[in-house]
């Protein structure tokens, strides 16, 4: 066996390790020496349409690569010192509602993460508001049921940033540090309006 028999079986090996990968970040390591592999046998067998092929996805796979590695990291950054989500902005979209519109109802389909840009949002169950720079309908997202746990509504002109639920997921199956920022996001939220449930109960007359 030649040298250059040995490359085209090495890429091939590497091709195979790619379905083994667990994390997104792995997969493109492997793939990129995978490309590398594949344009040396194809230069030195001259088999041009393979160098072809390669010599393409490797600045792709390289370029991808270094996108996870910095979402990742400013994912870390955030699970380790607060729950900012300005990082998450990139990958949402706009949306603008008036005031005293309802954004969501409880027990409606969660399928969208909500940030305020400006304005007020409440929740009137827990008699609880989220404002500039805070996310909301995480809790309802990530549930089993996937339904909205409490009401929103506008309490003032309101400018959001929204996700899908599947755009949102990818992100988080690619980057495990995601998951963990919303794992304490969620528990957070869930922690303070269980306060609030509570302490909005003991406010409320029993009826006569």
């Amino acid at each position: 066996m030649t040298l250059i028999d040995g490359l085209g079986y090495l890429a091939s090996a590497l091709v195979l390790l790619t379905f083994c990968m667990s994390t997104m970040l792995s997969l493109r390591a492997v793939a990129i020496f995978s490309n590398l592999a594949f344009i040396s046998y194809g230069l030195g067998d001259g088999i041009y349409p393979v160098l072809i092929l390669h010599i393409i996805l490797l600045p792709l796979n390289v370029v991808l690569l270094f996108q996870m590695v910095r979402l990742l990291r400013k994912a870390k950054r955030a699970a380790a010192t607060d729950l900012s989500p300005n990082w998450l902005q990139p990958f949402m979209q706009p949306k603008h509602v008036k005031a005293g519109e309802t954004i969501f109802r409880k027990g409606d389909d969660a399928d969208l993460l909500y940030m305020v840009v400006s304005g007020e949002v409440r929740f009137p169950e827990i008699d609880r508001g989220v404002s500039a720079g805070e996310l909301f309908g995480e809790i309802g997202l990530f549930s089993l049921e996937r339904r909205r746990t409490q009401t929103a509504q506008a309490a003032t002109d309101v400018d959001l940033l929204w996700i899908s639920d599947g755009a949102l997921r990818k992100l988080c199956e690619r980057n495990p540090g995601l998951s963990l920022y919303f794992l304490r996001l969620t528990a957070t939220r869930m922690t303070e309006n269980a306060a609030r449930t509570i302490g909005v109960g003991a406010m409320t007359p029993s009826p006569a």
